[in-house]
């Protein structure tokens, strides 16, 4: 239950950060690529290392993240599918053999069908992600933002930290 409070905490607060609705959206944008695609190729380290050397929302592709893992989970059938359909496609045999002799591509492991598809779909609906993240943030700062931080649940978690660092100062852990 802990985990789910603090969780929601980090949330609300990155979105009520002082990061504008573009660099959250794309925070999520990104983040959502570590969901859909499967955590060990090339692709996914190269996703984390633009959330920690572009100025976007690191909070918020943690958030794409964990709101992209179940999806991605639901539709790993799917992206089997379309990754095994262009594999074992003949004219595209060719492009694929090319692919894995290159020096690094094969750490992407685009061999396999799940990957290649997750890919795939991740790419075409990365513009989707961000725009939809981005009127969502715009939205939820003009409509709810000012509700939320005038909650009791907003006004106990802020006295949690004011707490958590007036004992950290005391030297109290």
């Amino acid at each position: 239950m802990l985990a789910i409070l603090k969780s929601l905490q980090s949330i609300l607060q990155t979105l009520h950060s002082d990061g504008s609705p573009a660099q959250v959206a794309a925070g999520i944008a990104l983040g959502s690529a570590l969901g859909i695609m499967p955590l060990m190729n090339l692709q996914n380290l190269l996703v984390i290392a633009v959330l920690f050397l572009v100025n976007v929302s690191f909070g918020a592709g943690m958030l794409g993240w964990a709101l992209a893992t179940p999806i991605g989970f639901l539709l790993d059938p799917a992206f089997d599918a379309l990754g095994r359909t262009l594999l074992e496609a003949p004219g595209l045999r060719g492009l694929w053999t090319s692919m894995a002799n290159l020096p690094v591509v094969p750490y992407t492991n685009f061999n396999n069908s799940v990957t290649l598809g997750s890919l795939l779909v991740w790419l075409a609906l990365v513009v989707p992600i961000y725009f939809g993240a981005r009127y969502g943030v715009i939205r939820y700062r003009a409509t709810l933002a000012e509700r939320v931080k005038n909650s009791r649940w907003w006004r106990a978690a802020e006295a949690t930290r004011l707490y958590d660092v007036y004992r950290w100062f005391r030297g109290q852990s």
